[in-house]
C-alpha cells in the first residue's frame, strides 16, 4: 500500500489551527519553532512512508505467531522497530531528565498519526509504551524512574497497560488478579489478563508490564485496586538484565483486524507468582492507570484520523486510475471512459472522507495542544480544562469518523472493495476496533455528559462554545460568499450544540438517565460542530488555499447539517429505550 503524510497539511492544522504555535518560542518551548516542528515531521514521513507503510499488507496476511511460548511479529517488523527507535521518535516529548527531547505532546501526536497511517500494527506499540511513560512519570518511585524512563523513552524496552480479564471488561470492579507483599517491597502477581497489546513479542530485549491486580486487605469495588509494575525480565542493580519473570503469553486472540500486532493472553504466576513493584500508593492503583488511559484514548482517537487519512489516499488513488462510465454532458469520445473520479457521487464521497479527516484530525491536535498548554502555557488551569472537556470527543468521534471513512473507501472501490487484493477492506477491518478499545466510546460520550460538561460548573464547555461563535462571527463578517455561508451553517449548528448542553445541564442531578440516553448522540453533535468550527478557522487563516475553503464550506453545506438531526435523539429521554422490557426486546 502507498501512504504519504501530507506534512504541509499536517502541519497547519497543528501550528495554525489547533494554536500549537502560540506556544512556542518561549517558555519550555522557547526553542522550539514552527519550522523545526515541520522539519521534524518531514523527517518522520519518511520512516512512515519508505519504512513502515511497505509493512501494512505484508503484516496484515502474515500476522504474529505464538510458538513455544514466545511471541514474533510479522517479517520486517523487528527491523522497522529499530529503525524507529535509532531515530529518537520514542523520545519526542518526553522529559529531558530521563533522555527525552521535551518537545511538545502536540508534535509527537502528530507523529502517532503518521505511524499509525502506515502501519496501525505497528504503530500499537509505540502507544502503549507512551502511556507506560506517562503513568511512570507521574506516579513511580525514583527508583522505578532510575531503572525504567530512560530505557521506555529510547524505545529499547515497550511498555504495557493490563487491565482487562476474562470477567472484568470496563467493569473493574470484578477485577481479580491478586498481588501479595514479599515484606522486601516487592509482590507477587498471580492472574490472567486478556486483550493485552503487544503482551509479547520479538522487537524489544524487555517489556515492562503495567498490572491492576488487589491486595489481600483490598477494599472491595474499584477502590480496592492497586497498580504493579512488572518487567518480562527482571533488571539487576547495574541495569542488566536478570532472571526471567513469571509473566508469559499463553494465547494468540485472532481478530477481524491488527494482525500483525500480538494482542495477548498473558498469565501471571502459573510458576510461584510474578514479581513486581508498586506504582503510587496501594488501592490508588485506578487513579494512576487513568493518566495512561487519558494519553491513550487521545492517541486511540488519533488512530482514526491515521485510518480514515490513509483510507482517503487509497481511495483517491483508485478513482483517479479506474475508468468506468460517462458523466453527463461528457465529451469524450464514443466508446471511452472517464476516471471514476469525475463522476458527482464519487466526488461527494471523497470530500466527506477528506473533511471528516481534516476536522477529527484538528480535534485532535487541539486536544493535545491543549495538553501543552497545561504543562507549559501562560493559562494551565484553563488549558487543562480543555484537554479534560475534549478528550472524550478527539477519541470517540475520531475514531467513528475512521470507520466511517474507511467503509466510504471501500463503497469507492465497488465490488473490488469487497476483494481482500485491492487493500481497502483491511482499513475498515484495522479501524473496527477502535471505537471499542481504550473505554469504549459509549463510555466516552458517559464521560463527557456526566464530567466534563459540568466542569467549572458549565464554565467550560460554554466557554469553548463560545470560541466557536467568535469563529461563526468572524467567518460571517468575512467579504468572502462562501465564508460567509460557512459561518452562518456554523452558528445554526452552534444553536443546536447549545440546546442540546443546555439539556443536558439542567437534567444531569434530576434525570440522569436521560442524559445518557441522548449522551451518544450528543458527543456526536459535538465533534460535529467542532469540526466545523476548526475547517472554517483553517479556512480564515489561510486564505491563499483555496482547497481548504473548499472542504470548509462541502463540510458546512453536506456534514454540519447532521447537527440538527442528532438534537432530537441527544435531548428525547430514556423513556422510549425502556418501553420494553428486557424480554420484550425479542
Amino acid at each position: 500500500m502507498t501512504y504519504r503524510p501530507s506534512v504541509r497539511d499536517m502541519a497547519f492544522t497543528l501550528n495554525e489551527v489547533a494554536g500549537l504555535s502560540e506556544l512556542l518560542g518561549k517558555g519550555a518551548y522557547e526553542d522550539v519553532s514552527a519550522d523545526l516542528v515541520e522539519a521534524v515531521m518531514e523527517e518522520g514521513a519518511k520512516l512512515a512512508a519508505d519504512v513502515l507503510a511497505p509493512l501494512n499488507r505484508s503484516g496484515d496476511a502474515e500476522g504474529a505467531k505464538l510458538k513455544n511460548g514466545a511471541v514474533s511479529v510479522p517479517s520486517g517488523f523487528a527491523d522497522a522497530y529499530r529503525k524507529w527507535v535509532d531515530g529518537g521518535w520514542g523520545s519526542l516529548a518526553a522529559t529531558t531528565e530521563y533522555g527525552g527531547q521535551g518537545l511538545p505532546v502536540a508534535l509527537s501526536v502528530a507523529m502517532q498519526e503518521m505511524w499509525n497511517a502506515a502501519c496501525i500494527s505497528f504503530g500499537l506499540c509505540p502507544i502503549l509504551s507512551q502511556g507506560a511513560i506517562e503513568a511512570l512519570t507521574a506516579h513511580g518511585t525514583e527508583e522505578q524512574k532510575n531503572i525504567y524512563l530512560a530505557k521506555l523513552i529510547s524505545g529499547e524496552w515497550t511498555g504495557t497497560m493490563n487491565l482487562t480479564e476474562p470477567q472484568a471488561g470496563s467493569d473493574l470492579n470484578a477485577l481479580k488478579a491478586k498481588a501479595v507483599p514479599q515484606g522486601d517491597g516487592t509482590y507477587k502477581i498471580t492472574g490472567t489478563k486478556i486483550f493485552i497489546t503487544y503482551g509479547d513479542h520479538d522487537m524489544a530485549e524487555n517489556i515492562v508490564h503495567l498490572v491492576l491486580a488487589r491486595l489481600p486487605d483490598a477494599p472491595a469495588g474499584t477502590k480496592g485496586i492497586s497498580l504493579f509494575l512488572v518487567p518480562k525480565f527482571l533488571v539487576n542493580e547495574d541495569g542488566s538484565l536478570g532472571a526471567r519473570n513469571d509473566a508469559y503469553c499463553i494465547g494468540l486472540e485472532e481478530k477481524l483486524g491488527i494482525h500483525g500486532s500480538p494482542t495477548c493472553v498473558m498469565s501471571y504466576g502459573e510458576n510461584g507468582g510474578a514479581i513486581g513493584t508498586l506504582i503510587g500508593q496501594e488501592n490508588r492503583g485506578l487513579a494512576c492507570m487513568f493518566t495512561m488511559m487519558n494519553n491513550a484514548r487521545l492517541l486511540v482517537g488519533t488512530q482514526g484520523v491515521a485510518l480514515a487519512e490513509a483510507a482517503y489516499q487509497h481511495a483517491l488513488a483508485y478513482a483517479k486510475d479506474r475508468k468506468q462510465g460517462r458523466p453527463l454532458g461528457s465529451t469524450l469520445a464514443p466508446g471511452e471512459m472517464a476516471p471514476i473520479v469525475e463522476h458527482p457521487d464519487i466526488r461527494r464521497m471523497l470530500l466527506t472522507m477528506k473533511s471528516l479527516t481534516d476536522a477529527s484530525r484538528a480535534i485532535c491536535y487541539a486536544t493535545a495542544v491543549a495538553i501543552d498548554g497545561a504543562h507549559a502555557g501562560d493559562k494551565r488551569e484553563e488549558a487543562q480544562a480543555r484537554a479534560d472537556l475534549l478528550t472524550p470527543i478527539a477519541k470517540s468521534f475520531s475514531t467513528d469518523i475512521g470507520v466511517e471513512v474507511a467503509s466510504i473507501g471501500v463503497q469507492i472501490h465497488g465490488g473490488m472493495g469487497f476483494i481482500e487484493e485491492t487493500g481497502a477492506a483491511q482499513f475498515l477491518r484495522d479501524a473496527r476496533i477502535l471505537p471499542i478499545y481504550e473505554g469504549t466510546n459509549g463510555i466516552q460520550a458517559i464521560d463527557l455528559v456526566s464530567r466534563k460538561l459540568p466542569l467549572g460548573n458549565g464554565s467550560v464547555v460554554k466557554g469553548f462554545i463560545a470560541e466557536m461563535r467568535e469563529t461563526a462571527a468572524q467567518a460571517r463578517s468575512s467579504n468572502d460568499k462562501l465564508l460567509g455561508e460557512i459561518g452562518g451553517a456554523l452558528d445554526a449548528a452552534l444553536d443546536a450544540l447549545d440546546k442540546a448542553t443546555d439539556y443536558m445541564l439542567a437534567n444531569l442531578k434530576s434525570a440522569p438517565n436521560d442524559c445518557l440516553a441522548g449522551a451518544s448522540p450528543y458527543l456526536r453533535l459535538f465533534g460535529t460542530a467542532a469540526g466545523g468550527h476548526y475547517l472554517a478557522q483553517g479556512a480564515m487563516r489561510d486564505p491563499a488555499a483555496k482547497a481548504r475553503l473548499a472542504l470548509a464550506q462541502f463540510y458546512a453545506a453536506n456534514v454540519l447539517p447532521a447537527v440538527h438531526g442528532l438534537l432530537a435523539p441527544a435531548t428525547a429521554g430514556a423513556n422510549s429505550l425502556f418501553a420494553l422490557t428486557a424480554d420484550e426486546l425479542t
